[in-house]
């Protein structure tokens, strides 16, 4: 039979087969099971969530870089590594031992590899690699992109080591890690920086250095692109690297940890269309346990850190540290919200009042969510989570507090608790599933497009994607929403090429209809796509803000988050960075945190129209007015495409009213 004539019939008997399927063995029981053999004659079902396969989850481990900084030796990660194991934070799932900087001092011979110093780490680098994985644990790696690393540029407790950087020597030195026995290598920004290499082209071709370092030695590196979010690796790190700086770092040497650092990091790590699958934003190591550290910080720490999905590098001195905080940073319902085999981020779904926010996460299987309730003020407050902004149905949910593992009891339609000043309530909820959209494939191509993927309204939404593959290894595809960004997806092993599974991903809609197109990525073979599942999370919609003489959309250039960044006209797309929500406050808010400003107060013809972070201030408000116009609270001034331009790029200031056509928005 052909693939064409079998997928008509296997769509005409996938009602009834499912039918039988259901009443046999009951749905509810098939999360991440195998199928019954019955399922697979069906061949190849709507997308479903209880189908779900797991996906690659963030890293746990170890970092020396928070502590010690630039002195390590043998002894230093010989006894953390002992530490991790006899503390239980190994069997918790912190399994990477990282040396950061400061491990090497430069030298290479004549034909180019690494010489260490053996004074520093007896018997080399791979004896210290087979010691971390005698302890069942595995071992981490530094270096730069550049021909310098940064303890060259910004030298901490060692004199500044030239030449320890990687430029050059790609392959070479990749290789030789992998030699070594090492898992996982971070690769810093500070000679690139310098050097003014661009951070996309360098860090693909040291992605491409590694595969090739790999068919020569069998071995795998974890790649961990570190070059802070200066190049908008969101838009291009996905399936290349493994995970990705989004920020600066979070701690500098000789630094009191903070909260403004935290809360910057967590905010600009929040890039939900980038992490799935496998491949995760990085708002860099933990501080838990630090000195300057409460025991009410450390745990909003892992509360922001666990909601985002975020890599667990834990960077206190293990082998000191106290009870309190081994027990912060083991809580195994944290550690669940964090290592949730979906693999998605958590997106902000509620601001009610300025700064008492709430973050809703997607987990694996039905109905399920983590939910976290943030109090960014001097005074506490009561906080609410309503379950339609989540994706759930109003029905009654049951609430469990995963910090005091306690359960909070059964709640219709919402669930408010009092939150602490500067402090975050972590919760997980069942509830059930709000309804969704399917889209099957009626194609015979293993990487269709799914045309008039409708949403009512602009968004953050669900995706499931149903496919089959057959292979051994993680298969590769693209998924690209429309004229966004392109995101790699990696499709694990479903069993056979009859066997279909999910896997999830968070993408931005346009309300109407979008394209859902996925395509072969060159050097993997393609899955079989199947069928797509869309389900809105209502409290991230918005609106796109529409111009009247161009029908192009008021836009931030390349998804970036960097206050100042002048708003502009692009090609309608439904990306996130196109979509305004419209607060009670009168504020246009994108990203979920940055405000449309005049910028400077402004108050003039030309003032440019930015975003910054929300203030409250009368320059980031506005006024729709009833004949299109959208005026500045401030200076009572209209929102304009300059100099009456029309095309993509024109950037958008404040002018005179005048009644023209650019001066005209739709916000849908």
């Amino acid at each position: 039979m052909s693939r064409t004539v079998a997928r008509s019939w296997t769509r005409r008997i996938t009602a009834r087969l499912l039918a039988v399927v259901l009443l046999a063995v009951g749905l509810a029981t098939l999360d991440r099971q195998e199928p019954p053999a019955s399922a697979a004659l069906s061949a190849e079902p709507a997308a479903v969530s209880t189908s779900q396969i797991g996906v690659t989850p963030p890293p746990m481990g170890w970092a020396s870089w928070n502590s010690f900084f630039s002195s390590i030796d043998h002894n230093v990660i010989k006894q953390q590594a002992d530490a991790l194991v006899s503390s239980g934070m190994a069997d918790a799932g912190y399994k990477y031992v990282n040396l950061d900087d400061g491990w090497w001092q430069g030298q290479r011979d004549a034909n180019g590899n690494i010489v260490v110093d053996e004074d520093l780490w007896p018997g080399g680098m791979k004896a210290i690699a087979d010691y971390i994985h005698s302890k069942g644990l595995k071992a981490g790696i530094y270096t730069d992109a550049g021909k310098q690393g940064c303890g060259y540029y910004f030298p901490t407790t060692r004199p500044a080591a030239p030449n320890t950087g990687m430029e050059g020597h790609y392959q070479q030195d990749l290789e030789t890690f992998q030699r070594w026995g090492f898992d996982y290598v971070k690769i810093d920004w500070c000679g690139g920086r310098e050097e003014g290499l661009n951070q996309e082209a360098t860090y693909k071709q040291i992605a491409a250095a590694n595969e090739a370092a790999s068919a020569e030695t069998g071995r795998k590196l974890v790649l961990s692109f570190c070059e802070w979010g200066t190049g908008l690796p969101w838009n291009w790190a996905t399936g290349h690297g493994d995970l990705w700086r989004t920020s600066h770092d979070v701690l500098l040497h000789q630094e009191t940890p903070g909260l403004t650092k935290m809360y910057r990091n967590f905010d600009e790590a929040l890039q939900p269309a980038a992490q799935h699958t496998g491949y995760y934003n990085d708002p860099d190591m933990l501080m838990v346990g630090l000195n300057g550290m409460t025991a009410a910080r450390n745990r909003l720490h892992m509360s922001l850190w666990s909601i985002a999905g975020a890599p667990l590098l834990a960077g206190n001195n293990v082998a000191t540290m106290t009870t309190e905080t081994r027990d912060i940073l083991t809580n195994p319902e944290v550690l669940a919200v964090n290592q949730d085999p979906r693999g998605l981020q958590g997106v902000k779904v509620a601001e009610d009042t300025r700064n008492l926010q709430v973050y809703g996460k997607v987990l694996s299987g039905t109905g399920k969510r983590a939910v976290m309730l943030f109090n960014r003020t001097g005074s506490a407050a009561n906080i609410t989570v309503r379950w339609a902004d989540l994706g759930l149905t109003p029905a009654s949910a049951s609430v469990r507090n995963a910090w005091t593992r306690t359960n909070a009891g059964s709640h219709a339609t919402s669930y408010t608790t009092s939150v602490p000043a500067n402090d975050a309530v972590l919760l997980t909820v069942s509830g059930t599933e709000a309804s969704g959209s399917t889209y099957e494939d009626t194609t015979t191509a293993a990487t269709p497009t799914f045309g008039n993927v409708t949403a009512g309204a602009a968004g953050t939404k669900l995706v499931d994607i149903t496919y089959a593959n057959g292979g051994s290894t993680a298969r590769k595809a693209t998924i690209q929403v429309s004229g966004q960004y392109s995101y790699r997806v990696a499709f694990p092993p479903t069993g056979s090429a009859t066997t279909y599974r999910t896997v999830s991903v968070l993408a931005h809609l346009a309300k109407g209809a979008n394209t859902v197109k996925f395509a072969a990525v060159s050097g993997s073979t393609a899955p079989d796509v199947d069928a797509v599942r869309v389900q809105g999370i209502p409290g991230t919609n918005g609106a796109a803000l529409v111009g009247g003489a161009s029908g192009r959309c008021a836009d931030v250039d390349k998804n970036t988050y960097i206050n100042g960044t002048q708003a502009q006209l692009w090609d309608c797309s439904g990306g996130r960075n196109e979509t305004f929500t419209q607060t009670s406050r009168g504020e246009l808010v994108v990203y979920g945190n940055k405000c449309l400003d005049a910028d400077n107060n402004g108050t003039t013809n030309g003032t440019k129209v930015i975003i910054w972070d929300c203030t409250g201030g009368t320059n980031q408000k506005w006024t729709a007015n009833s004949n299109g116009t959208l005026t500045n609270n401030l200076s009572g001034l209209c929102l304009d495409a300059s100099n009456a331009a029309t095309a993509n790029g024109t950037k958008l200031i404040l002018w005179t009213c005048n009644g023209q056509a650019n001066q005209r928005w739709t916000l849908t």
